[in-house]
């Protein structure tokens, strides 16, 4: 019979790489696979099979049946626990589990996965718009658990919305109506989705530092001693989404206590063929050839943010790159898409030595309609008006 050897390729620091059936990267391949196969390997959505003398192409589904079998295989010769098995079986199928449209580091994707059937609490960290909420809801939706969402970030009160509020009606008086929080809590096997944390108000962090204590595990609704405690239920798992760093309007430095009581996984904003492969997963009808202006603009936006030299100070979210291919796909030009997403958010002063009329040139080199708009024949900037002399 047969030896075949099944591979699926992934993209990683912008190198394409190899993960046998166990999930590992393959350090040494057996016979010739060029990078040119790996791409079209990977933008196709296929796996590759090594029959003993050469590659070929063959659906994902392989990849994952090879894998399925040698997980059993695997367990049922080891004195493994059942509960263990079963664990470990969802772990080492994590590939399985991943939506092929996330473009999330394949590792991270199974550690993520580890942590939460673990029971440990996550915070997904990484610059604003690199994919952390559409990744934890990636992963909300591969535990097919009950799930909760809380944007702590846009709440002015922290209390009402983990805790409850006093409320009135003629027919009860007063009474104290209990948070939507303190319900999850309480649902066992809940996935509780904290976005935005970093935006917190403090009094939220205060709040949080007993339910999220793997020693404590409750929430107080009551500051006074010897106050009602709502116990955690069993199997809750905690996911916060957080934005660290001073460049980030409103985001606050955070309680090293609070961040002490989380598995912490770094995100990364997308290379330029990664959010290529992701905007072409998003729209396969907009041509592969704008979607990689689009990827190469933003690419180009965020190395001159990052250069000691820079014209801007902040890069292009991939949140902003989706919207941008969103608005092609709906039949704007890649200059109106940039006009609309991009422009607003650099700055008009300075005139011809703005943020903004550096960054309306560099977009300028990509635009499909080759016009060469002469970007500096101005004297001064009036409102959106641009002034010619």
């Amino acid at each position: 019979m047969q030896n075949l050897q099944h591979y699926k390729v992934e993209l990683l620091d912008g190198k394409y790489i190899l993960l046998d059936i166990t999930g590992e990267i393959v350090k040494k391949a057996p016979g010739k696979l060029y990078s040119q196969m790996k791409k079209k390997v990977l933008e196709t959505g296929n796996c590759v099979v090594y029959t003993g003398s050469t590659y070929k192409q063959a659906p994902m589904s392989e990849y994952t049946k090879a894998a399925k079998a040698y997980n059993r295989e695997k367990l049922t010769t080891q004195d493994v626990p059942e509960e263990q098995q079963v664990v470990m079986s969802m772990i080492h199928s994590s590939y399985d589990l991943k939506p092929n449209g996330l473009k999330m580091n394949e590792l991270k994707w199974k550690y993520l996965i580890r942590s939460a059937v673990r029971g440990k609490n996550i915070m997904m960290t990484g610059p604003s718009g690199c994919g952390k909420t559409m990744s934890a809801k990636a992963l909300v939706s591969a535990l097919d658990r009950p799930d909760f969402y809380f944007n702590l970030g846009a709440t002015q009160d922290p209390r009402s919305t983990l805790i409850g509020n006093v409320q009135f009606n003629k027919e009860d008086g007063t009474y104290f109506s209990e948070s939507l929080f303190v319900k999850a809590i309480q649902t066992p096997n809940a996935v509780i989705l904290m976005d935005e944390l970093s935006r917190a108000h403090p009094d939220a962090w205060n709040i949080l530092m007993t339910v999220l204590d793997q020693g404590q595990r409750y929430l107080r609704l009551d500051e006074a001693q010897g106050q009602e405690t709502i116990k955690v239920a069993n199997g809750v798992t905690f996911i916060a989404t957080a934005n660290i760093g001073n460049e980030y309007t409103s985001t606050r430095v955070m309680d090293k206590a609070l961040v002490d009581r989380f598995t912490v996984i770094e995100m990364d904003l997308l290379d330029k063929e990664e959010e290529a492969d992701l905007l072409q997963t998003m729209y396969p009808r907009v041509s592969r050839d704008q979607l990689d202006n689009i990827a190469e603009i933003c690419s180009s936006i965020r190395y001159e943010a990052q250069s000691e030299t820079a014209r801007v100070e902040s890069g292009i979210s991939t949140r902003t790159a989706v919207e941008i291919a969103g608005l092609v796909y709906d039949g704007f030009s890649l200059e109106e898409a940039s006009e609309i997403t991009i422009y607003p958010q650099y700055s008009k002063d300075g005139g011809v030595d703005s943020e903004r009329t550096f960054v309306k040139q560099l977009v300028q080199k990509y635009c499909d309609d080759g016009s060469e708009e002469d970007l500096f024949n101005t004297s001064e900037i009036e409102g959106d008006e641009y002034v010619t002399t």
